[in-house]
């Protein structure tokens, strides 16, 4: 019985991993039939699961190397193909092979993303991610999506929302560094300023949901790309001294 136990242990994070696959398959078949705002919650709602295998993994102390190898290839599929593929039947499509190149580059560059990020783990600060996340990169594309969807007057200037797919697709492969989130501070010290924030967040996440969601995930992207110009000029100043 304890043989079994601990076997399905190994299993139950796996599981989430799989419900992220699932999730995308599905956003998926509602792109190509145009379902667009259903697609893009259905990737938001992944991330969610993303975010939980590994932690389920390591408080269960089930973290193994099968599931590391699982959790990228489900990534690929519910951050990479899925949005790639929203993002082209959404609005991509009209801008014939420029948007097939885009979304192309954006599914291979999450690809390209996740590899790295295998081989470089062990070598790199826990506390930080070396380019944009995938799962972040989707919440970029489809928050925008949906926030194009929300105000249709934006229709027409959809062709920044294809830039914005390329974009995406070059922070994932850039040198950027974003912070993981994955030690924070729990102390009591910083504990009521926490809670007061993540409240906050939370309700204007339930009154404005696709435009608290839109600015969260863009600022962070944003912050990554000015703190890395920001170090580059600070280091060049500092030699010309």
């Amino acid at each position: 019985m304890d043989k079994n136990r601990i076997n399905f242990l190994y299993v139950f994070p796996n599981l989430f991993t799989a419900a992220s696959i699932f999730l995308g398959i599905v956003s998926i078949i509602n792109a190509t039939v145009g379902n667009y705002e259903k697609a893009a919650w259905l990737i938001a709602l992944a991330t969610i699961f993303d975010a939980l295998d590994g932690r389920v993994a390591r408080i269960t102390h089930t973290t193994s190397k099968f599931g590391g190898e699982f959790d990228s290839l489900a990534d690929v599929i519910a951050f990479g193909v899925a949005p790639a593929l929203l993002l082209y039947f959404s609005y991509a499509a009209d801008f014939g092979r420029f948007g097939i190149t885009v979304v192309a580059l954006y599914a291979i560059f999450g690809a390209v993303r996740l590899a790295r990020f295998n081989v470089m783990s062990s070598d790199t600060d826990p506390n930080v991610f070396i380019g944009l996340p995938i799962p972040a990169s989707a919440l970029l594309v489809i928050t925008w999506i949906l926030i194009f969807n929300e105000y249709p007057v934006l229709q027409e200037y959809s062709l920044i929302l294809v830039i914005l797919g390329f974009c995406s697709s070059i922070l994932m492969v850039s040198n950027v560094r974003y912070p993981s989130f994955k030690k924070i501070d729990f102390s009591r010290a910083n504990f009521v300023k926490g809670l007061i924030v993540l409240i906050v967040t939370l309700s204007t996440i339930f009154i404005y949901p696709v435009e608290a969601l839109c600015a969260i995930i863009t600022i962070y992207a944003l912050y990554g790309v000015v703190r890395y110009f920001y170090t580059i000029i600070t280091r060049l100043a500092s030699k010309e001294r």
